[in-house]
């Protein structure tokens, strides 16, 4: 509607423009404008006719269009479900071919089945008749057996008869001849009678003689007998003057023995080291026999030593294990991750106890021990790693980017427990020493977080052997390393050699280790 009251105004804009306009009259003066005239219902009704036809062929058109739209629509569908009925059909066609293939295939399978099977029937035909034959064959073999058995069965019955007629024969033979060996033996026994009551009076006599015989050795025999035992008395009298003086011996023995178990006594302190769940109470800190002393520079070899304990006490409780510094100035980054993961890994509770200083890799140890203990003057030290390298400028570069990625992943977990980042702990090294050397006695490092708590006593319940009572040798450290004094006169030791890819991390302001 409003687009055909649209074209209406339009319409009617038009004829009023097309109109022309009137003038003035001859000899009088022209009108400026001149009134526009009213339409008449004709010209009205051809601008209605107008605008219907322009409107009947814009939808004309527009339906022209959509008829056009659907037509193609239709035809591609048309197109696709053609595309689709071939494909079907070639589908079809396929799985009709398979079947005919397979139907192919089954009926030659049929024919040459029956065919195994005619083949198996006429074998099992052969084979039942050889099986009557056989039988037939073996039933004839019987037969003839039978026959031949019973001939021989009435035979033997025959030779029975005439074998039991000579043995009653030969039983009244026998009869007879047992009646004249009974008569025989009676002669005999007779004979036998009188030849042992002579036998008998002759062993009487032979037994009289015999008897006045062992009166005469009875008493010889008593003599001797007398004089065996006063033998026998003298010898127990030596026997018990013996036992006598080995009892003196042995009471000599047992006193000198009990002196040198006295001794002995005396070397040990006879008591149980003392196993706590919770050794730390009051300041005080109780350390049972389950200690391993990490002293002296960190290297190769270090790291079996404490990680084998720790392992060897985890598999027989789980009570703790305490890991003791007295003094380390750091060593192999390697060998100190090693001792980390073993404590990390360890089911029984693993603390460190630092009683006089602990520097570089052996400071990191006891900062990220779960539980670490320290006198308040032991000294804690931390500083940035530093090494020695060699090579050309790519190798150089290499091992500055390992010893960052080392400093990384032991640094980092430090300056994490102490609340802080990584650089911020670097400034802080600086901050407190021009070197970078940041060291701490053991109540500030407790507040730093680099320890957990300070101990103010110590008792060892491990140490239960005088140590006066062993050689006494020059204090060295588990792992000693050899002293030098080189050409300026200063004392040094040498360092092992790395294992590759590792480090050390180790506080080493005078060069002593070299």
């Amino acid at each position: 509607m409003k687009i055909l009251h649209g074209l209406l105004i339009s319409l009617l804009i038009l004829i009023t423009a097309a109109l022309p306009l009137r003038s003035e009259t001859a000899g009088g003066p022209a009108e400026q404008v001149a009134a526009p005239r009213a339409l008449s219902p004709e010209q009205i009704e051809l601008g209605k006719l107008t605008a219907e036809n322009m409107l009947a062929d814009q939808k004309t058109k527009k339906k022209l269009q959509q008829l056009n739209s659907e037509k193609e629509e239709l035809r591609a569908q048309y197109e696709l479900d053609a595309q689709k009925q071939k494909s079907r059909v070639a589908a079809l066609e396929a799985e009709l071919y398979r079947l005919s293939a397979e139907n192919k295939l089954s009926a030659e399978k049929h024919k040459s089945g029956i065919k195994e099977l005619q083949s198996q029937l006429e074998k099992a035909a052969l084979e039942n008749k050889l099986a009557d034959e056989k039988r037939k064959a073996e039933i004839a073999a019987l037969e003839t057996e039978y026959q031949k058995a019973a001939g021989q069965n009435k035979l033997m019955s025959e030779q029975s008869k005439a074998q039991m007629a000579a043995q009653s024969d030969e039983l009244q033979k026998l009869s007879l001849e047992n009646k004249l060996s009974d008569e025989t033996g009676k002669k005999a026994l007779y004979l036998i009678s009188q030849e042992l009551g002579k036998l008998k009076a002759e062993n009487d006599l032979k037994n009289e003689r015999l008897r006045e015989q062992a009166i005469a050795d009875a008493e010889e025999k008593n003599a001797i007998e007398l004089e065996v035992k006063r033998l026998d008395l003298a010898e127990r009298r030596l026997k018990l003057e013996k036992i006598t003086m080995d009892s003196k011996m042995d009471k000599l023995r047992s006193d000198l023995e009990l002196r040198d178990k006295k001794e002995e006594w005396k070397k040990e302190s006879n008591t149980e080291p003392a196993y706590l769940d919770r050794p730390f109470k009051d300041k005080k800190l109780i350390i049972s026999d389950r200690r391993i002393s990490l002293n002296g520079p960190i290297f190769t070899g270090v790291a079996d030593y404490v990680t084998k304990r720790i392992h060897y006490y985890n598999n027989i409780s789980t009570q703790p294990v305490f890991i003791v510094i007295d003094r380390s100035p750091g060593g192999s980054v390697m060998e100190g991750y090693r001792i980390l993961k073993a404590m990390e890994a360890s089911k029984a509770p693993v603390y460190v106890v630092v009683k006089s200083y602990a520097a570089s890799m052996a400071a990191i140890i006891a900062t990220l021990a779960d539980r670490a203990y320290v006198y308040p003057n032991a000294v804690m030290l931390h500083h940035q790693m530093s090494t020695i390298n060699w090579g050309n400028m790519t190798q150089l570069k290499e091992q500055l980017e390992l010893a960052k990625e080392w400093e990384k992943r032991l640094a980092a977990p430090v300056a994490k427990k102490m609340g802080i980042t990584q650089e911020d702990f670097r400034k802080k090294m600086y901050e407190k020493n021009s070197d970078g050397d940041w060291e701490e006695f053991g109540d500030k490092a407790v507040e730093y977080k680099w320890a957990t708590s300070v101990v103010d006593e110590i008792e060892e319940t491990g140490f239960i052997k005088n140590p006066d009572a062993q050689p006494q040798e020059k204090p060295k450290t588990r792992f000693a390393l050899d002293e030098k004094v080189d050409e300026n006169g200063k004392r040094y030791v040498s360092l092992p050699r790395l294992e590759p890819f590792d480090f050390y991390y180790i506080y080493n302001p005078d060069r002593y280790y070299r």
